[in-house]
This record gives structure tokens, sequence and C-alpha cells, in this order.
């Protein structure tokens, strides 16, 4: 649905449409000239002539969508053959057609029913339906043979049918792409911008589109405007209709916005190319969409920011508006509750308030770690190393910069190039990497390997660089310098399920510390991709395979996977249900065949390939670091606090005491501070709460008499006395339970 693409079956033929001819069409192309119009004028007139191309498009589809009715094709033949012998004859073959595709097919529901419908004629509306008046109310999207389908496209023979509702990936995506082409007709007749992409977003919260306005800056002002233009799509139940045109008809609908014309182009010759109709909206799409417009009850603009044409900065400039619907006024103030909710925990306010990190416009997108933050990063990569050592990893060290014959060698040249930051050195061609795994296979590659050797697990804490857009950069969650917690496991092919299912169960282990739950998707092969299909089958089946023995549910993500191989992908949901992909999981058959990689076997006169399989359980360190920080809501779990406790001395008369306890919980490896100011105590301990250290020690005289401390927790008001030796052995339970 991001993309245009166009892998929908035709369900017959579209007929061929004459060109447009602009002395005879209804609605004439009216090229812009340059005049000495006042600004006002030429605004106007520039809108006007947009108008009368959307007025043309529009007419132009409707003209379509009645030649490509097989009713219509019917009705024209019957009327010219019916007269003659010859026409006679072709009509009864056109009957025998009809009659054909009217034989009854049998549809099979997820339940193992079997329904029967008629070809070309039963919709899966029909069959939800027929099923409960309930279902067909709420069903947004059908799925036929795995592949997605309008809920009012006809269906063409036998097949499996689903029906998603909105409480579905399938559905929510679906429902939200389709609130975008609601969102880009508002913006569309409103401003009469150039649309440009409408998808729904990548983490499952809206949609948005991107559009060129010319010199028109859009900002929250404009808001009302727009959704007060899509509560009136709804109002009008528009329906969606899908139709089939040929490219040159796509570039002479589009002719008149240069960024549509582009993705026309691209595709390839072969594909089908489809359009959808919605109102006044006539949209290159490949779809699917809901059945109408009424089906969203809730639609409202979130925001607006900058985007570069394909994201690129040295493309056009862009304008990206983002929205919100739901099939319901009550989950729409849920969800901006929700959103009021994150602002106060966004970990750009709370990385401020804390002293964690900040940014600087002279190294744009690479944060700058202080001391408090620093703490928790590398607690993180702590974490994992000492389940490194458990778990059988080695850890290695590798260059930053390779040669781009290095990246040429991986295929990342060819895939990956417009992400990286490439520089000459002497004449020669040098990046800085964007990741791991070519590094890895050079040195799994420096000497002779034993089958004795494998499974070789090699990790590396490498700092890496991508070439973010700057407009794409946001806080810790993307940028352009970050560490993670990469790993490649070299094994054979019968190792592949254990080692699978051992990562699968280290990132259980993690994220059950981090009180993080999980899902786990496959996904499958792209359109793009490297190596042949024998290999990309036999990497699919060895994931699923060990996908069905972890014992966790699991769904099928296809055509998403990396160019490389087949992946796992892990999307977490934290404490404000907000999902997040940070782990993954890849098997990779082909960066082991392009370095020529090979170990000795049992018989050492033979030579085997290994298998790869790239992992990361943190992901970025810096993007685990900011899903961390809201999820605790800014209170850091003992064990990961860069302020574990505080002394507050109650008096100068027990500094001398204090600072003996400082030093010995410092000594004992804890990150303490003291506050031995003039400030009343109750200050200190309120600032000290703000400051979010967990354990908050006031010492008075008689506490230093008795060697004690008065033991305060961060969110508690009750308080107890302890002595130190027995408050260092409640610390170290807590740093080994991960508490």
């Amino acid at each position: 649905m991001k993309g245009i693409s166009t892998s929908f079956p035709a369900p017959h033929k579209t007929p061929k449409t004459p060109p447009f001819n602009a002395h005879t069409e209804p609605c004439l192309f009216l090229p812009l000239r340059r005049t000495h119009l006042s600004t006002t004028r030429r605004r106007t007139h520039l809108s006007t002539t947009r108008r009368r191309l959307r007025h043309r498009r529009r007419q132009w589809a409707r003209r379509i969508s009645k030649q490509s009715s097989p009713n219509a094709s019917l009705s024209s033949s019957t009327s010219r053959n019916s007269n003659s012998r010859a026409g006679q004859a072709s009509l009864a073959k056109l009957l025998e057609v009809v009659i054909e595709l009217s034989v009854e097919f049998r549809v099979t529901l997820p339940d193992g029913k079997v329904k029967e419908g008629k070809r070309w004629e039963t919709t899966p509306f029909n069959m939800a339906s027929a099923i409960s008046k309930s279902l067909a109310s709420n069903a947004l999207i059908a799925s036929v043979d795995g592949v997605l389908w309008d809920m009012i496209r006809p269906l063409e023979g036998d097949c499996e049918l689903k029906l998603f509702t909105f409480e579905s990936d399938e559905g929510r995506d679906t429902f939200w792409h389709s609130s975008a082409h609601i969102l880009g007709q508002s913006l569309e007749m409103e401003y009469g911008c150039k649309l440009c992409i409408g998808p729904c977003t990548t983490r499952g919260e809206g949609f948005y589109y991107d559009g060129f306005y010319g010199e028109l800056s859009l900002n929250e002002d404009h808001f009302k405007r727009i959704d007060d233009r899509a509560s009136r799509a709804v109002s009008e139940k528009q329906p969606f209709e899908r139709i089939e045109v040929s490219r040159e008809q796509a570039l002479e609908m589009f002719s008149e916005n240069q960024f549509k014309v582009e993705i026309i182009k691209d595709l390839p010759e072969d594909k089908t190319i489809t359009v959808y109709r919605c109102g006044p909206l006539v949209d290159l799409c490949r779809g699917p969409h809901i059945p109408n417009t009424s089906f969203v009850k809730a639609f409202r603009c979130l925001k607006a920011s900058s985007a570069y044409w394909r994201g690129d900065k040295d493309r056009e400039s862009l304008q990206r508006v983002y929205g919100i619907s739901f099939p319901d006024l009550k989950k729409l103030k849920e969800y901006i509750h929700f959103l009021e909710e994150a602002k106060k925990y966004d970990h750009r306010v709370l990385g401020g308030k804390q002293e964690l990190f900040f940014f600087h416009p002279l190294s744009p997108g690479s944060a700058f770690f202080l001391p408090h933050g620093a703490r928790i990063y590398n607690k993180l990569m702590e974490f994992i190393k000492g389940q490194y050592r458990v778990r059988g990893y080695q850890e290695v060290l590798s260059p930053n910069i390779y040669n781009m014959n290095l990246w040429e060698t991986s295929g990342h040249a060819a895939n990956y190039k417009e992400n990286m930051f490439v520089f000459e050195i002497e004449k020669q061609e040098f990046g800085l990497k964007p990741m791991n795994c070519p590094g890895h296979c050079l040195i799994f590659d420096h000497r002779v390997r034993s089958y004795r050797e494998l499974p070789l697990r090699m990790a590396d804490f490498g700092v890496l660089h991508r070439n973010e857009a700057s407009g794409a950069l946001t806080g810790l969650t993307r940028v352009r310098r970050f560490q993670q917690d990469d790993a490649h496991i070299f094994c054979r092919e019968s190792q592949v399920k254990d080692e699978v299912m051992g990562v699968l169960e280290f990132i259980r282990y993690v994220y059950d510390i981090f009180g993080f739950t999980f899902e786990l998707k496959l996904s499958t092969r792209p359109e793009k991709f490297l190596g042949d299909l024998e290999t990309w089958e036999k990497a699919e089946a060895a994931l699923t395979v060990a996908l069905n023995d972890s014992g966790k549910l699991w769904q099928l993500n296809e055509g998403d996977g990396a160019f490389y191989g087949p992946k796992i992908d892990i999307s977490v949901s934290d404490a404000l249900n907000r999902k997040f992909q940070c782990a993954t999981l890849q098997l990779d058959f082909q960066l082991p065949s392009r370095f020529n990689l090979s170990y000795s076997a049992e018989d050492e006169a033979k030579r085997e390939r290994p298998v790869m399989i790239h992992r990361a359980i943190l992901g970025s360190v810096e993007r685990m670091l900011a899903i961390l920080l809201e999820h605790y809501k800014g209170k850091w779990p003992f064990w990961l606090s860069p302020r574990q406790a505080i002394v507050c001395t109650v008096s100068e008369k027990s500094e001398a005491y204090a600072v003996q306890v400082h030093d010995q919980i410092h000594a004992a490896g804890y990150y303490v501070d003291i506050d031995t100011s003039d400030k009343t105590v109750n200050k200190k301990v309120r600032e000290a709460q703000l400051a979010q250290y967990n354990y908050i020690l006031v010492v008075g005289e008689k506490d230093a008499e008795k060697r004690v401390v008065t033991v305060r927790i961060r969110d508690k008001q009750d308080h107890s006395e302890m002595t130190v030796d027995d408050l260092l052995k409640c610390f170290k339970e807590l740093v080994e339970g991960y508490h």
C-alpha cells in the first residue's frame, strides 16, 4: 500500500481509449503562460487551470470506467453484431463466455466452511453479508488467496477468503490508507497542491500525504479547513472505485503533475496500472481500499512538516500533512488523550530535563551524550556483553572506513549507496560503514575455517553512519551516527533452526527484563532481491520451521524482506502501547556467496558454504535508550538508573558522616551523589524526587550516632532506617534481578 504497485489481476481487459485531443475534448488543456498578471490574478489563473485539469482527469476516469464495464462491452457488441450472420455467431460466442463466467465457484472461509458464488458477480462484501450484518458493516478489506482485495471487487473463481476489520493490521492499514485519499482530496480541493504520495505510516499510527504547494506554507491554522473538507467527503459516502488504465492513459491523466508522471515512468512495462476514484479525487494508487468514505467516522489533521521528494535533499521540497482517523469518535478522543500523555514523556524533553544528551547544528543527527546519558548507554552495552559471554558470542572490532570495492562486492553500493557517506581518498572512493556485515565476512575469510568452529557468533558494537535526510532526523530515534548490538552468526544449514531459536530466546529474555511485549513477523522475498528463487525458498522455509517450533504466534509479512534474504521482524510494545521496530533477525545465503566464504567439511577435501544470520537485540542503542526513556516515563529502574542514590544532610553536624556514607556506596560501584547545601531537608528530598533518584538517603545527627541512614524510595512516602551494609545488599539484589 505504501508505493505504487499493480499486482492485482485484471477482471477483464480494458478497451483501448483514444488519446486526448485538445480540439475535441470537452475540457481543454490550458497551458500556463508567463504574463504580466498581478500575483493574485496569477494565482487565480493557476488555481482555475488546476481545477480544469482535475475536472478533465475525473471525466476521463468516468469514461474509462464505463468502457471497461463488461455490461457496456456486451451492450455495444450486441448492437453492432445482431443484424448480421457473422454478428450472430459472434454474439453466440460472447454469450457462451458470459455463461461460463457466471458459473458458480467455491469460496473457502478461514473456519473451513465453503460457500458458493458467481464469477465476476459475487464480492467479498456479499460473502460478509451472508455471514452476518455486523461483519458486513465492519469488514474493511479482504484477502483472496493471500492477495489484499477490495470488498466490492468481484471474485474471479475458487479461492480462500479472509475478511479484516479495523482491529487487524490489514484492516487498520487499509483504513488509514483510504483516509490518506480523503486527506489528499481535501488538500487538492482546498489548496490546489500537486499530490505526491499518501501512505499509512510505517509505525501504524495514521497516515500522511506529501504535496507540492509552491509558495504556500501549511500550519495548524489550515487544519480546520482541511478537516471540514474531509468531513464533507465522509458525509457524501463516496465509494472508492478501482479503474485500470494503460500507461499512456495514466501519463495523460496526470500530465500536470510531474511527481505522478515520474512514478508512472518508473513502473515496469508489464505492470497493470490502477487509479482510484473517490468523489472529485482521481489518484494513482495500487489499492486496495475500504468500500466508501462513510466508514471513517472520525478524522483529524495532526501536524505538518517538510519533506523531500523521494527523500532526496537535492529534489523538490514538499510539505507533509499527517492525520489520524478511526471508525468511531470515542477512539479518536482516546488517541488525542494518548498523544497529550506521550508529549509529557517525549524522550527529547526528558533527555533535556535529566541532562542525558543534546544535539548541535554543527553535527546534525549525531547526539552528544552527557555523563548521565553515557551511564545508561554504557550500562545497556554492558548488559548485552554480559549475555554474550553466557551465550557463546565473541566480540570483534572492525574498521569504520572501507574502500567502495567492499560495498560493490556486498551489493550495498547498488542498493544502499544513497544512504552512505561516501568520499574520496587518494583518488579512490571510500565510505563510512552503515553496517558491520561485510567487514565480518572479511574476518571470517581471513583464514581457513573448519566445520568444528561453527556456529561462529561474531558480535560488534562498532560505530555506524547512515546518511539520513535532515528532514527525517528525529531525536534519538532517527540519527546519522549510532551504535548497535550487531552480531552475525556463521553456521551450517543444519544449524539454522537451533541458532534462530536461540536468538528468539535471547530477544525474549531481554524484552522481559525491559517489560516489553513483542510480536513476530516473517518478511519474505521483496520485489528487488539478490540470488535465485530456490535459495530464497530454502531460507524462508528454515525461518518458518524455527518460528513454528518457537511456540510463539507469528504473522506473515509478504514481500518485505531485505534484498539479500528473508527476515523475522520483531516489533515491541511499550507502556504507552506504541509499537517499535528494534530487534531484527535476518537469514542470508547471499553474502557468503558474494564473498565466496567457505569452511572445510568433515571430509577436509570438501569445501562448504556457510549460512549467515544477521541479528540485533537492542538494535540501535540510541533508539533503544529513547524508547526506554519514554517507556519508563523518565523513572529508570535501579539497575539502569544514572542516579541511583543521593545522600542529603539535615545540617552541617551530619556532613562528615554523610561523606563517609557517600564514599562507601561509591566504592561499591553505584552512582551516588551528595547534597550538603543549606537548603531545608524537605526541599532537598523534593528536588531529589524530581531528579528521579531511586533512593534518597537522609542523614541527621541521630543517624550518624547510630551509624544508619534514613531511606526513602523515590515514589513512596514512607521511610525506614537501614545500615549502609544492609542497603548495599539491597542494591546488589536489585541489580542482579534487573529491578
